[in-house]
């Protein structure tokens, strides 16, 4: 009898993959290159340290010159004396930072940018302060447009500034940023005057300035007090001016100019005064 039972499948034999040859001769040329480049790079590497290391040995880099720039007041010996570079010193040993410090230490200078110029080369670019008054503190100083007071004044120092008198030395001790802030509006005072032709700074000898009063400027003509106050400086000169022309021939009568008062001019006569300064 035939089987009704459907017959088992038969499976097929699976082919097995045939495993390719490694290709020996690509990975021994890629091997061959692979180390050729290294070895060259460290050949190079090893070059380049190895000259640079006869480059230092050698005095190429040592500074053969130093260039001052933008100094007016001090003189380049007296910078390249602050600085204390060395002729023939490598110029890679040189700490540029601490030498820009060494040369702020001058009262005069305000910034020092010390430069590599290679391969021999050192440049020192300065910005000197520049005096815009002299305050009195029990000694003069000067003081520059930020209200810095940065050096006392010598023997042959200039005194052909405005003085700025009244600031307390405890103050500027015990509050800084207050007595900066006094010194500001006084040299704003001046830097306004500076701009005037009828009451000019050659009208003016001396600003006294207080936390209390303000400002109190005294003409340069008979020392008479002009009361400013604390702000508002160009409109108040405005007043003044439209009657200074008649004032000035009357300045030793008078006896103070008060401007503190809105839209007026106050002018106290007094033939008889004991006028006292600073």
């Amino acid at each position: 009898m035939r089987s009704l039972k459907q017959p088992r499948s038969v499976r097929r034999n699976r082919l097995k993959k045939q495993k390719k040859p490694l290709p020996w001769k690509q990975l021994l040329a890629r091997l061959f290159r692979v180390t050729v480049f290294c070895g060259s790079a460290a050949f190079l590497l090893f070059g380049a340290v190895l000259i640079g290391r006869l480059l230092l040995v050698s005095g190429y880099f040592a500074v053969t010159s130093v260039r001052v720039e933008n100094s007016q007041r001090l003189k380049q010996e007296e910078v390249l004396a602050l600085s204390d570079i060395e002729q023939g010193s490598n110029i890679f040993d040189l700490d540029l930072n601490m030498i820009g410090a060494k040369i702020e230490e001058n009262p005069w200078v305000a910034s020092a940018r010390v430069e590599r110029v290679f391969p021999n080369e050192v440049t020192i670019r300065i910005q000197e302060r520049q005096p815009q008054a002299i305050v009195r503190l029990g000694y003069l100083y000067y003081v520059d447009i930020d209200g810095e007071i940065f050096k006392m004044l010598d023997a042959g120092d200039r005194l052909d500034y405005p003085l700025i008198s009244g600031i307390d030395r405890q103050l500027l001790l015990d509050n800084p940023e207050q007595a900066r802030e006094l010194l500001l509006g006084a040299l704003g005072l001046l830097d306004e005057l500076s701009e005037r032709r009828v009451f000019s700074l050659d009208q003016v000898s001396e600003l006294r300035v207080t936390a209390q009063e303000g400002i109190t400027l005294y003409t340069y003509r008979g020392g008479v007090p002009v009361r400013f106050g604390h702000n508002g400086y160009s409109t108040k000169l405005d007043r003044l001016e439209r009657i200074y022309r008649e004032l000035r021939p009357r300045l030793a009568s008078i006896d103070y100019i008060d401007l503190n008062v809105v839209e007026r001019v106050i002018v106290k006569l007094e033939s008889h005064r004991n006028r006292g300064r600073g």
